[in-house]
């Protein structure tokens, strides 16, 4: 049988497409990361560039909310980033304890808070 024709050809599309081209990228910036100091004011600077686009997409999420997530009231939606942010810093900078707490409580005022 034909690989084009199997039920697998979506997952061969999605590796060659979607997975191999990022792996190759994600190697070389390794191979060429390994001498570059930490403290360098050039990563600092890309540090705070990825927390800013980060912090963007996050405030859009919240504020503008797609789908599903529309339907959860905005209080309800920025008490869970303020409790996600506190989980983060109450647990050592822990990014599972601040997504746990926060979606925890998203959830739950998602329950609690229904249209």
């Amino acid at each position: 049988m034909s690989l084009m024709t199997s039920d697998l050809w979506p997952y061969v599309v999605l590796v060659l497409v979607g997975f191999l081209p990022n792996e190759v990228w994600r190697l070389l910036g390794f191979v060429l990361a390994r001498g570059i100091d930490e403290g360098s004011e050039f990563l600092i600077w890309i540090r705070a560039v990825a927390t800013a686009v980060l912090a963007a997409v996050i405030a859009k999420l919240t504020i503008f909310a797609p789908g599903a997530l529309a339907t959860v009231p905005l209080s309800v939606r920025l008490v869970a980033v303020a409790a996600g942010f506190a989980g983060f810093v109450l647990f050592r900078r822990s990014v599972f304890a601040g997504v746990a707490a926060g979606e925890a409580v998203l959830i739950l005022g998602a329950l609690l808070f229904r249209p």
